[in-house]
């Protein structure tokens, strides 16, 4: 499934990897991290995989995507 959802990948000094947020599900300030940037955003697209499958199954609406404007200014 094809979801227009965003992923922030930010390079953390105190972890010593890549830390992954998905602002449309702010559960969590980061729900997964790599030591690559490739290897976060596989973990990423894996996490939001998940997600959406919980909300489908739970009943749940899935979250509306975030306009450019809404990433950069949050």
């Amino acid at each position: 499934m094809q979801l227009p959802l965003t992923i922030v990948i930010l390079w953390s000094d105190e972890d010593q990897c890549y830390l992954v947020h998905l602002p449309e599900f702010p559960t969590q300030t980061f729900h997964t991290h790599g030591d690559t940037y490739e290897e976060a955003l596989k973990n990423a697209q894996e996490v939001l995989e998940l997600l959406i499958k919980e909300y489908q199954e739970d009943g749940k609406t899935l979250p509306q995507p975030l306009s450019a404007n809404q990433v950069v200014t949050a």
